[in-house]
């Protein structure tokens, strides 16, 4: 190294000690000085002998206090608060509040303490020990969890998943860890000085303030909407969430980091809360699926692969760490994943904040933290996605250890491993994902690395960088990631069916290129790299052909309607139906603006922005001697594997069907937020003194249309399910009173005719009634699907409004159902205002 590479790195550490992103001076802030300790050199109130004195009890006080807490705070007091929590544990009646707090300190917060001293050893940040020490406390359970199922049987125990074998073996195995892991450095674990001189930190009042009211709005806002009122609540929230992150971008300077932290973690626990708490029971689309096999796991305290051989199955953050978290808590399972898993992936923005900070000044860290956010997908998809939720703050914890420098390489690495086989453990597509992304940056780095060798032989000296150390990501890391995914999904799990077809579909892609049956999802429209499309009508018709083709056995043998029976009714396309014009959409509409191409003209202005921005700032960083960071190698050879990720998902349709292009570009922004920042920043650089505030402007703009505030002020775009009840989200995703009862309804007939007879229903009422129809069904209602001999269960948004939804390609198609069929074949045996059986 350097001694400019050391003298950057001594600044930047002398950033991050004092928390402010300026260079510590000789005099410390008011707030950090202790009065009593000045000026006690010059003072002299006694004798000699008095002074003396004095100092000698002064030193027994300080020293007795500092034996008491470290009890309280050291290894021995949380082991014998890991015990207590214990006892509460096995304890019959325990008041639920009680059991929560019990359960939750030794799922998260007993080894969070614990593993900060691993942590610290692998970080040298504060902040980053305690983010990453979260990270191994989620592997901790998760592990915990699938010992105490896999071994529990072999002593002939068929239901393992209880509270009092969880709770024993949490507690045993954190007392291993309490015995063995090493501790935290003394001075890791003194308190900050307005800690001790009871104090606040700078800005923790003003923070607090605002985000206690968005983390209220945030939680009323759903709860009016749930109740059939408007989302002038929610709508407020959003507000109070934009004006909390200006106030961290504004007061960067003068806020520690972790006021910092706190307010980014409370704003994106707001965020979420809007989306994930709409409706009374699980809503949304994976998370329903989620749900079910949670409930599976749940019902026979046993996670079984081979019972329920699928993919979602195979994710144990969504089956046995929600278990570890229902049987310690008295937390209702529906909130698991309302509550829980989205206030554990509030953690990313923050984890991305301090991987970036580790790299950049303040102002890109924060900008990289609050882009993740702005994101779609983080607010409307995110929630609805618990197991990756949790794959993405293990994401975010590899990637701080990635760029934090200053711990031995060895030991970060095996860091690193660690973290990935906790993502193969909690989320299949997260894992395959990453593994593409590091054998691109491997391959990346190995033609870098040459061509600096060739430059270096012809005579060119490197003018802008010194040589740099060994890369972090190496061939092993690759290998070994890749072998965690393939054993898991293989011969563990048998789960890979999925990911064989996926790769299937690519090879024939490629050698045929052009040839391919589907168009892939109609997000690639967003994407610069351009990509296939197909209509609506276009993808009912391919739907069509499909279908006919399944069930042309059938149909011959009179399990299906016949053909010429079909084919009288048309089930014509629809499409998304906006919102009406509001007063303001209309004032605008009157000056000859069209509402409508406005609003999808700022949302492919903005999918347009953060794909050039990201260009611009890979071209300043990695070009110019004076970028808005250095980065660290990897991290740009990972960035450059994350695009190249993203130009496949859009060329390659199967491969966007699976796996949204959308959800892609939200995992690659932890590998390149930071670029996106700098090209803003660089974008930007001609407005001079005016450049902070037009990125604040341009952040707020960005968010409050992101998020839905600006189409709902003006109408003429789609209702968003965290400020509407309406939309498609809505009608497919939904659940309702009136369904609910209609299934149970019909699952107590067939428990009083004693068999349990095939329901047929559509796809989205299916999932949102999966946990009450509980024999066999089949989730298609297209006309040409119909049987002869199923109860026909039609849902609130066929019975309201005639269509019904399905997703083919990775895209939703929306058309007319012909009801009318249905009354000329069935007969109907019940009705509501919200749903409909046919016999």
């Amino acid at each position: 190294m350097t001694a400019r590479d050391t003298a950057a790195k001594g600044a930047a550490e002398t950033k991050d000690a004092d928390g402010t992103g300026r260079r510590r001076a000789d005099r410390r802030p008011s707030w950090a000085v202790d009065p009593d300790a000045e000026g006690k050199g010059s003072r002299n109130k006694g004798s000699a002998d008095d002074a003396v004195a004095g100092r000698r009890r002064e030193a027994a006080a300080a020293s007795s206090s500092l034996r008491v807490a470290d009890l309280v705070r050291g290894r021995l007091g949380v082991l014998v608060s890991v015990a207590v929590a214990c006892v509460v544990e096995m304890l019959p009646g325990v008041p639920g509040a009680l059991l929560t707090v019990a359960g939750l300190w030794l799922l998260f917060g007993a080894p969070i303490a614990l593993w900060r001293g691993v942590a610290s050893r692998v970080v040298s940040t504060r902040d980053g020990s305690l983010l990453l020490a979260a990270g191994m406390a989620i592997i901790t359970d998760i592990v915990v969890a699938l010992a105490v199922n896999t071994v529990l049987p072999l002593f002939g125990v068929d239901r393992p998943l209880t509270q009092v074998s969880l709770a024993g073996a949490t507690a045993l195995t954190l007392t291993v860890i309490g015995a063995f892991a090493p501790e935290e450095e003394r001075a890791e674990r003194e308190p900050r000085a307005f800690w001790r001189r009871g104090g606040l930190p700078p800005g923790a009042v003003p923070v607090a303030g605002l985000a206690a009211v968005a983390l209220l709005l945030s939680v009323a806002g759903p709860i009016r909407l749930n109740n059939g009122l408007g989302g002038s609540v929610s709508m407020a929230a959003l507000i109070a969430i934009a004006a909390l992150l200006v106030l961290l971008m504004i007061r960067r300077w003068r806020y520690p980091v972790a006021v910092l932290e706190t307010g980014l973690f409370l704003a994106a626990t707001a965020l979420l809360l809007l989306n994930s708490l709409r409706g009374w029971s699980i809503t949304g689309h994976d998370v329903q699926r989620e749900y079910e096999y949670f409930r599976l796991t749940l019902g026979g305290s046993l996670w079984d692969i081979s019972t329920y051989p699928d993919a979602y199955n195979a994710c144990l953050s969504i089956t046995l760490l929600p278990m570890s978290v229902f049987r310690l808590t008295a937390i209702p399972d529906v909130y698991i994943f309302k509550i829980v898993l989205p206030v554990l992936f509030a953690l990313t923005p923050v984890l991305i904040h301090r991987s970036v900070r580790n790299i950049a000044p303040h102002l890109v860290s924060l900008l990289s933290a609050v882009l993740f956010m702005i994101f779609p997908t983080f607010l409307s998809d995110m929630t609805f996605l618990g197991r990756q939720e949790v794959a993405f703050v293990l994401l975010g914890c590899a990637m701080v250890v990635l760029t934090d420098s200053g711990r031995p390489l060895r030991v970060r690495r095996i860091a690193f491993v660690a973290l990935l086989a906790g993502i193969t453990l909690s989320h299949y597509s997260t894992i395959y994902v990453i593994v593409a992304i590091l054998g691109v940056a491997v391959a990346t780095d190995l033609v870098w690395r040459l061509a600096e060798r060739f430059r270096a032989a012809r005579g060119h000296k490197r003018k802008h960088r010194p040589a740099e150390a060994g890369s972090f990501v190496t061939w092993w890391i690759v290998a070994g990631a890749a072998a965690m995914a393939l054993v898991w999904a293989g011969p563990v799990t048998h789960t890979s069916g999925q990911l064989r077809t996926t790769l299937d579909d690519v090879v024939q892609t490629v050698l045929h290129p052009g040839k391919s049956e589907g168009g892939g999802s109609s997000d690639t429209s967003y994407s610069l790299f351009g990509g296939t499309s197909m209509t609506a009508q276009q993808r009912l018709d391919a739907y069509r052909t499909e279908s006919l083709r399944k069930t042309a056995k059938g149909r011959a043998e009179g399990l299906y309607l016949p053909l010429e029976t079909v084919d009288a009714y048309n089930t014509p396309v629809v499409g998304k139906q906006n919102m009406p014009l509001t007063a303001a959409g209309r004032a605008l509409d009157a000056v000859g603006v069209d509402v409508g191409t406005l609003n999808s003209l700022l949302r492919q202005s903005a999918a347009a922005m953060f794909q050039l921005l990201l260009g611009v700032g890979l071209l300043v960083v990695v070009l110019r001697r004076r970028g808005a960071f250095r980065p660290v190698r990897d991290q740009t050879t990972l960035t450059i594997g994350a695009v190249v990720m993203l130009g496949l998902l859009t060329v390659i349709p199967s491969l966007s069907a699976d796996y949204g292009v959308l959800r892609a570009f939200q995992q690659g922004l932890f590998f390149f937020a930071p670029f996106i920042a700098a090209g803003l920043l660089a974008a930007l650089r001609w407005a001079g003194r005016r450049r902070m505030v037009i990125t604040y402007a341009l952040i707020v703009a960005l968010f409050l249309d992101l998020t839905g505030v600006v189409p709902k002020l003006l109408g003429g775009y789609p209702a968003q399910l965290q400020l509407s009840n309406s939309g498609q989200y809505y009608d497919i995703y939904y659940p309702t009173t009136e369904e609910r009862n209609a299934a149970y309804w019909l699952v107590q007939r067939f428990d009083a005719e004693g068999k349990q007879s095939l329901v047929q229903t559509d796809r989205f009422t299916f999932n949102r009634q999966q946990t009450t129809i509980t024999g066999p069904a089949v989730g298609d209602l297209f006309p040409t699907a119909l049987r002869t001999d199923a109860y026909v269960l039609v849902g609130s948004t066929t019975v309201r409004s005639g269509t019904v939804t399905f997703s083919y390609e990775g895209d939703l198609v929306t058309y007319r159902y012909p009801t009318r069929l249905l009354d000329t074949t069935k007969n109907v045996i019940y009705s509501s205002e919200g749903a409909r059986i046919y016999r």
